[in-house]
């Protein structure tokens, strides 16, 4: 395989397809997922020697329904970052504009769908790891109801946030996929009620991703009301990524020092500001239960994915990225994520519908909709698609 942008970290040399509704189809998966016989590292040096026994269940699953798993993507370190600029397994690319950021932590997921390495890939969201790469590389990227995948195999990085979602370059490939990963992939159900927030206004965002907002709120065949949240929105995305941090320093135990040269600075970095905090369990529990109230069972809310179209890598990240992103996993629900537009210079900008829970097929019926209206889908200009 030639592939320019770093996605893939590790190939299967077995890799093949066989018989059923996914024959045919090309998979990635996160390298914080097992994949049997790969090295199975949650991007960290740390575990660059740890070997998959096995396969993760959501691995099983598409093995069974006929589709090839090629190999492990990059991702970045821990899953704790959203750049995905590796110091130990190197630097992953946006097929749109080479040494920019594909977004992260599943930023090799997002650039190998993107770049038609793969048909789909399988990414992890804690607070956006996968619509933000979607978003950052032009593609669509689902973020489950919290179970509705199984988390069996996963390399947690914080249990009650965590959900495997696949990303994907259309929504047929895409809904294909969440019929065989879920539990119970259900059925479409109309929305009868659609929010904005409130406080969409405390976030710095982008011309171009507030046009491409307003372009997919327009088309949305829904009125939208305003939703008020309680905690701001910073606030909530901070206490994710406290609660994040806890539980990694937790479960890397005696692992975790600070002359580590297994961790990357930036990470022994973030680990120590982490630690330092106090957790927030209430801003994380008053934002759940305001946003699922709101949502109830025929509510979807639709707000932009990130704040910013992709960076150039050797930039600070900006530390609002996961502003939006974080509401869906701290209420547990289905998200969304697809092209809504492009920004002058030619990088895509996303939106992100969040529903009920269960409502997954709800959402791509609806994302289906308002793709036929945006047409914002672009194949990048050097890719293998």
């Amino acid at each position: 395989m030639h592939d320019p942008f770093g996605a893939f970290v590790d190939l299967d040399p077995r890799a093949h397809g066989g018989e059923g509704p996914l024959a045919g189809m090309t998979v990635g998966v996160k390298s914080n997922i097992m994949v049997a016989g790969l090295p199975w590292t949650g991007g960290m040096g740390l575990y660059r020697n740890r070997i998959a026994s096995r396969d993760a269940e959501c691995v099983t699953r598409l093995r069974t329904a006929g589709a090839a798993i090629l190999g492990t993507v990059n991702m970045h370190e821990a899953a704790l970052g959203a750049h995905t600029d590796n110091v130990f397994y190197g630097r992953t690319h946006n097929p749109h504009r080479h040494d920019y950021t594909p977004g992260g932590s599943s930023g090799g997921s997002g650039a190998a769908v993107a770049a038609g390495l793969c048909d789909l890939a399988l990414g992890t969201d804690t607070m956006g790891s996968v619509r933000i790469p979607a978003a950052y590389c032009g593609v669509y990227g689902l973020k489950p109801t919290n179970g509705a995948i199984s988390e069996d195999g996963l390399a947690f990085l914080e249990p009650s946030l965590d959900c495997i979602g696949p990303l994907a370059r259309d929504l047929d490939v895409l809904e294909r996929a969440w019929n065989i990963l879920a539990r119970d992939p259900g059925e479409a159900r109309p929305f009868r009620h659609a929010w904005v927030l409130g406080r969409q206004s405390e976030v710095e965002v982008q011309p171009a991703v507030a046009a491409g907002f307003e372009a997919a709120r327009r088309a949305l065949p829904l009125a939208c009301e305003t939703l008020h949240l309680p905690e701001r929105l910073t606030d909530v995305r901070m206490a994710g990524l406290i609660a994040a941090g806890h539980w990694l320093v937790d479960d890397l135990g005696p692992e975790y020092r600070a002359n580590n040269p297994d961790l990357s600075d930036e990470l022994k970095v973030i680990l120590a500001i982490t630690s330092l905090r106090e957790a927030c369990p209430e801003v994380l529990a008053r934002t759940r239960a305001a946003l699922r109230e709101a949502i109830g069972t025929d509510t979807v809310l639709i707000m932009p994915t990130a704040p910013q179209v992709a960076f150039a890598h050797g930039t600070r990240a900006p530390s609002n990225q996961a502003d939006f992103t974080c509401l869906a996993n701290v209420a547990g629900l289905p998200a969304l994520a697809l092209p809504s537009g492009w920004s002058e210079d030619g990088l895509p900008v996303s939106v992100q519908l969040v529903g009920p829970p269960g409502s997954e097929p709800g959402l791509i019926a609806l994302a289906r909709q308002l793709d036929n209206q945006l047409q914002a889908y672009r194949r990048p200009p050097q890719s293998g698609i």
